[in-house]
């Protein structure tokens, strides 16, 4: 299991402040998968602004394997930038892997999900996969509370986690808190022009 699953599964099981977006969401799983790969050796990071691609190395897991398929084809790319290009729909896809719904299934746990025949069933809170991402979480493992925090789950500990001591680390979370900040004033922002054309449209 990797750190994005990990958060995945933090993600359908804890309670947020506030219904985690999709959007949100997706941007801390390219984030997370990004620490994975720094942490592999498969990227470095120039300056703690561009990607460097170094030796990938399959991890066993399709969807970090992609990601570092993507790193590599796509050189000299800032941290920002591989957020929004990777993280494009990301959500979906971790949580098609959970054997989740990308909709209401993400505030409910994973069990609870109605399983198809497209759909995979729910990973069990016994797996070993989930008791990887429990033990993280309640251990508050700084990275794993650290994305959580951006897409608005506290962890307990939140405001006793030190800042990382790697460079790297640091730079890849605050990109993280930056963009899902950025997303948040783009909502805004359309949320005000829809609301001014629909005031227009009821004044004619």
């Amino acid at each position: 299991m990797t750190t994005a699953h990990d958060l995945t599964i933090v993600s359908l099981d804890v309670p947020a402040g506030h219904p985690v977006e999709r959007g949100d969401l997706s941007l801390a799983l390219a984030g997370a998968e990004l620490l994975d790969l720094l942490d592999a050796g498969t990227v470095a990071l120039d300056d703690g602004l561009l990607l460097r691609p170094q030796s990938p190395r399959p991890s066993g897991d399709t969807l970090l394997d992609a990601a570092a398929s993507q790193a590599v084809q796509e050189p000299a790319v800032s941290v920002a930038d591989w957020l929004w290009r990777r993280g494009d729909g990301l959500a979906a896809r971790y949580l098609a892997a959970a054997g989740a719904d990308d909709g209401d299934a993400r505030r409910r746990p994973r069990w609870n999900v109605r399983r198809t025949a497209d759909r995979p069933a729910p990973v069990p809170a016994d797996a070993p996969e989930h008791r990887r991402a429990a033990e993280r979480w309640s251990g508050g493992d700084p990275v794993l509370v650290a994305l959580a925090a951006a897409v608005g789950i506290r962890h307990e500990a939140a405001d006793q986690v030190a800042d990382p001591e790697d460079d790297g680390v640091a730079a890849v979370l605050a990109a993280v808190n930056d963009a899902v900040v950025e997303l948040a004033a783009i909502r805004q922002r359309r949320s005000i022009e829809e609301a001014a054309f629909d005031n227009i449209w009821r004044g004619m």
